[in-house]
């Protein structure tokens, strides 16, 4: 299955963005975290849309993430 080869890349992928984004360690962000409870504003959001959208992820967009900001929901997102 695709899913299982692809996400263990997208899943780093999108911890270590968010972790940069946010200035916190990667080892802090748990999949139940949510985003805009830990800081995550719509800026950084459209910043995160910007950089994955560059890196061939075109089916990311705000309303996306912005819908369920939940770190688990973004890996998924870009897993697809």
């Amino acid at each position: 299955m695709t899913e299982q080869t692809t996400a263990p890349a997208d899943r780093e992928r999108v911890i270590n963005d968010v972790a940069t984004a946010l200035g916190v360690s990667p080892a802090e962000l748990t999949d139940d975290t949510n985003l805009l409870d830990a800081g995550m504003d719509s800026v950084r959001i459209m910043s995160l849309v910007e950089k994955w959208r560059s890196a061939g992820y075109e089916h990311i967009d705000f309303p996306t993430l912005a819908a369920d900001p939940v770190l688990s929901a973004w890996i998924e997102a870009l897993a697809e």
